[in-house]
């Protein structure tokens, strides 16, 4: 009868979709960012003391981790039928501890000691001198549980490939297997946030703005930029979701986000993400040095604001809308052109606005769950009707500095029947009421200009918008 015999559950990438090890990792470089030039003095003493030194120094919330929901509730259903469950794990003890205290499931606990690393033949030989030879059943996830799958009596095999399912059949009985997460291409998509990528659109405003579409060697000047801030902008998106991991697994939709849920391991984003920086380089490089210096800013003030401006509140909001005007000024900086005060102005006041319902929507979603602050920003859900009144006032500004515009010398000059363009005032009017009612509605679950483009009122605006400037620009109405 099974519960004669424990069952031996392994943590990383068994009990959890993750390795408590990236993630502490992580957890400490986030706290601590010089902490990383000590690690391989650390990791020199071993890799169990590696594991020591971070696990004394940083703090795991165990009720964040992304567990195996279903092996967890297998397992509890195990334990109501009299098994005994042992935690053992080549995590550290202090880590594997907590997490056991959280489930409750689990009758005693095993872990690296800071000495001895318990993995692969140092946990067969544990379990061994502990249970005896073929007195135990293990579950496990990976090809280093092999050496434990060679000592037990059953196997449960989780999150493993089919290649590795048959090759723990060889070494013992298959009790239970239970399928991992997909990873696949949808997973990935995700990965690189792909669909945000519209958002670099912006760096053709300029060409646009000074009617120079006929321009070939501008436009392949372009989609090479676009090419370099789309790589950069996903190397920086993995770098915010690998840091903001505690507090995406507490957000009801971000929580799905592939590293949160533990669909794609946390080490493949922390080797891809300075790969495709470096790929986003490369290819600035070839644009020109003035739009390099510009892809860089961004950079860098992209990961200031993931480190620390996007727990500032209003700052992060103003950070957003500097981030989203850099487009269109590295856009004119790839093709060499100069930027008009109307064009900056009118691009600051939008994007404040639209980082404004950003937020709002953040808030809207926090406070339907009950929640009364937002767990990783500066904001309390009272504050969801402030942050919608200067919202509004922004997005209303920034029709204004367009009716200005649309007052002077620069308009005469471009436009040969400018009176036709004034039409862009409503339009504008009607667009920004309708992204903050959308807001207000509880409907916007993207990036502003993510939704714009997949929203028929905002499409049709937009039309009628490109409408107008196409019979000022180039008709001579009665």
């Amino acid at each position: 009868m099974h519960s004669l015999f424990p069952l031996i559950v392994d943590l990383d990438g068994t009990l959890i979709h993750s390795d408590m090890l990236h993630e502490t990792t992580l957890g400490l470089i986030k706290a601590e960012p010089f902490s990383i030039f000590r690690l391989p003095f650390w990791l020199s003493r071993g890799k169990a003391n590696l594991k020591r030194r971070i696990g004394n120094q940083v703090q795991i919330d165990p009720a964040s981790l992304p567990y195996n929901l279903d092996f967890v509730e297998w397992l509890r259903g195990q334990r109501a039928s009299g098994r005994r469950l042992v935690l053992c794990t080549a995590s550290d003890q202090s880590i594997a501890d907590s997490i056991a205290s959280y489930l409750g499931i689990f009758d005693d606990v095993m872990a690296s000691d800071g000495m001895i690393n318990l993995a692969g033949p140092n946990k067969a030989k544990a379990l061994v001198d502990r249970f005896g030879e073929r007195g135990f059943d293990y579950a496990g996830n990976s090809v280093a549980d092999l050496s434990v799958w060679e000592h037990a009596r059953r196997a449960v095999v989780v999150n493993a490939s089919s290649q590795l399912a048959g090759d723990a059949e060889a070494c013992s009985e298959i009790e239970q297997v239970f399928p991992g997460l997909s990873s696949g291409i949808s997973a990935w998509r995700r990965v690189l946030r792909i669909q945000q990528w519209l958002k670099n659109i912006l760096l053709f405003v300029p060409l646009f703005a000074a009617h120079r579409l006929g321009d070939s060697g501008a436009w392949w000047g372009l989609l090479l930029a676009f090419i370099a801030f789309s790589l950069c902008a996903s190397s920086v998106y993995i770098a915010n979701d690998l840091l903001d991991l505690e507090s995406d697994r507490q957000h009801p939709r971000k929580c799905k986000r592939p590293f949160a849920a533990g669909a794609v391991p946390v080490w493949q984003g922390v080797f891809l993400a300075p790969f495709l920086l470096a790929g986003s380089v490369a290819i600035a490089i070839l644009v020109g040095p003035e739009f390099l210096v510009w892809l860089l800013v961004y950079f860098v003030l992209t990961c200031v604001y993931s480190l620390k401006l996007k727990q500032l509140v209003l700052i992060d909001c103003l950070t957003l809308a500097v981030l989203y005007t850099l487009r269109i000024v590295a856009g004119a900086a790839a093709v060499g052109m100069a930027l008009s005060f109307w064009l900056l102005a009118f691009s600051v006041f939008l994007f404040l606005s639209l980082a404004f319902v950003k937020r709002f929507a953040e808030l809207q979603v926090q406070l339907l769950h009950g929640k009364h602050k937002a767990h990783g920003r500066g904001y309390f859900t009272d504050d969801a009707p402030l942050i919608q009144t200067l919202g509004i006032a922004s997005g209303f500004s920034s029709v204004l500095v367009l009716a200005l515009y649309l007052n002077s010398d620069d308009v005469l000059r471009l436009y040969q029947n400018p009176h036709w363009v004034w039409g862009n005032v409503p339009v504008m009017l009607f667009w920004i009421s309708w992204v903050w009612l959308c807001a207000h509605r509880g409907e916007m679950h993207d990036d502003p200009l993510v939704f714009a483009v997949k929203d028929k009122a905002s499409l049709l605006a937009g039309a009628v918008f490109a409408l107008f400037l196409i019979v000022g620009t180039v008709a001579r109405v009665w």
